[in-house]
């Protein structure tokens, strides 16, 4: 009896490699390799000049690699750069659309730049107001919208061409809570419409954790982890224990190792500890933690973030 082979599907994103270094001589990306799968929704987290930027602009032929190779959905990002945009869209930090035109004619403007039929072109542009809450303002300039109405414009605007990649450069900064909670909303219906791969940076933890599949943690140019969030925080355990010591935080730090309430994954970060308890034994930890006389100004517990992940890998924090 036969069998037969099975084939692995072709990454929508695969990158080997990528180096950025500026003519200034700063490395910006320093040989980062990472495949995404098509479908999946894909996260660069980290700082701003992490590096999140500076990748984006390479997979979207807007900043040329200094080394390595990149691919989406097949085409060399310098190679092959038309047929890589050709298949692909990009929705940046700052705004492209024209404020002095109607968000209709912004939309229908892009359409036409990129062969969509005319016919075809209004379906989309209808259907996309219609989705992304924008009906009621796409006859007005785009100087009269709020960011947050701008933003899903913007993101309309990339999605006109059926693109196979989304890229999302920090979609959400800037923007307050409220409009921020609903884009998030509407980005995370892409996935229902479409099997679109979608490729987002972010320094914002909630992000990361509600929309992405896997995570790229970014640190000075390099993916120092990588993998799904639910992965990641299990990897600081269920809680974690936090206290701040008025002096000496590295040797507090060697003694709640050395009476094992901490293991080697506890950090300090200036007069915070964060010690990840593995075992959910909070109660037991708090109090040997005080049997140890340790001056402590604050002593608390609480639920990991990926902020906690990132402190233990580098020492720095997301928000930085």
């Amino acid at each position: 009896m036969t069998s037969r082979a099975h084939t692995q599907p072709q990454p929508s994103v695969s990158v080997v490699g990528l180096t950025k270094t500026w003519p200034s001589g700063v490395e910006a990306v320093k040989g980062i390799d990472f495949d995404i799968e098509p479908g999946e929704v894909f996260g660069l987290l980290g700082p701003n000049g992490a590096g999140k930027s500076t990748t984006i602009g390479m997979l979207t032929t807007t900043v040329t690699p200094t080394a390595g190779r990149a691919e989406v959905h097949g085409h060399d990002v310098a190679t092959e750069p038309i047929a890589a945009r050709s298949v692909s869209a990009v929705v940046f930090q700052d705004a492209v659309v024209d404020r002095a035109l109607t968000g209709r004619r912004n939309l229908a403007t892009h359409a036409r730049l990129w062969g969509v039929p005319t016919s075809v072109a209004h379906a989309r542009i209808t259907e996309g107001a219609d989705g992304f809450s924008l009906a009621e303002y796409i006859d007005r300039p785009v100087a009269s919208y709020s960011g947050g109405q701008r933003r899903r414009l913007e993101i309309v605007r990339a999605l006109l061409s059926e693109p196979r990649v989304l890229f999302l450069d920090e979609p959400t900064v800037g923007l307050d809570p409220r409009i921020r909670f609903e884009l998030l909303d509407l980005i995370a219906g892409l996935r229902e419409r479409s099997a679109m791969t979608v490729v987002l940076t972010t320094h914002y933890l909630d992000e990361a954790e509600r929309l992405c599949d896997r995570v790229a943690i970014m640190h000075a140019g390099a993916i120092v982890a990588l993998d799904s969030p639910a992965n990641l925080l299990a990897g600081v355990g269920r809680e974690v224990l936090e206290l701040r010591v008025d002096h000496d935080p590295n040797g507090a730090l060697a003694a709640l190792r050395a009476a094992n309430i901490a293991g080697s994954d506890a950090f300090a970060v200036g007069g915070t500890i964060t010690v990840p308890l593995h075992n959910g034994r909070t109660r037991d930890a708090a109090a040997a933690v005080r049997r140890l006389g340790l001056t402590t100004s604050a002593l608390s517990t609480r639920r990991p973030t990926l902020d906690d992940v990132y402190l233990r890998l580098t020492g720095d924090t997301l928000a930085a």
